[in-house]
C-alpha cells in the first residue's frame, strides 16, 4: 500500500462533496430536471427517479478502481474508493438520514446532524426547479449550524 493512498481518498472525498454540489444545483436542477422532480414532489413508491444518479458517482468509482487494479494505476484505485466513500456518506446521509427511507439512523443527534436537516428541509421547501438553495449534502450554511448549535443547548438544557 502507498502511504499516500488514504490522503488521495480524503481528498476525493471533500472534492466530490463540491462535485455533487455542481451537479445538483446545475444538472438535477437544470436539464436533468425531469429524473430530479419526484424527489421534490414526491410520488407512491420505494423508488424514485431521482435515484438514477447515483450512476453518476457509482460508475466512474468502479471504472477507476476496477481499471487501476488491472493496469495498476494505484492513484485511480484511490480516487475511485473516494467517490465510492462519498456515496456510502450520502446513502447513509441522504436517503436514511435525512429522508427516512430506512429507520436505522433515526436517532442522531447532535447541532450538526440537525443543521444538515435543516438545510435540507431548506432546499425542500422549493418544490419547483428554480429558486432553490442548499445544494451541498455534508457542508451546510454556518448560519443553519449556529442555529442548530443554540436549539441543541436549549434542548438539553432543559433535560
Amino acid at each position: 500500500m502507498y502511504w499516500w493512498g488514504p490522503l488521495v481518498l480524503i481528498l476525493t472525498f471533500v472534492v466530490t462533496e463540491f462535485s455533487a454540489w455542481f451537479n445538483h444545483k446545475f444538472i438535477m436542477h437544470g436539464f436533468l430536471w425531469k429524473f430530479h422532480k419526484d424527489h421534490h414532489q414526491p410520488e407512491p413508491g420505494p423508488f424514485e427517479k431521482n435515484d438514477i444518479f447515483f450512476l453518476l458517482y457509482a460508475v466512474p468509482s468502479w471504472l477507476l478502481i476496477m481499471l487501476g487494479i488491472m493496469y495498476q494505476g494505484y492513484f485511480f484505485v484511490w480516487v475511485g474508493f473516494g467517490i465510492a466513500a462519498y456515496g456510502l456518506a450520502y446513502f447513509l446521509f441522504h436517503d436514511v438520514y435525512i429522508h427516512r427511507r430506512f429507520k436505522f439512523m433515526d436517532k442522531l443527534d447532535g447541532p450538526y446532524f440537525m443543521a444538515i436537516r435543516k438545510a435540507h428541509k431548506v432546499h425542500h421547501k422549493h418544490r419547483g426547479k428554480e429558486h432553490g438553495e442548499c445544494f451541498g449534502m455534508l457542508i451546510v450554511p454556518l448560519k443553519y449550524y449556529k442555529e442548530s448549535r443554540k436549539a441543541y443547548k436549549l434542548k438539553n438544557k432543559k433535560r
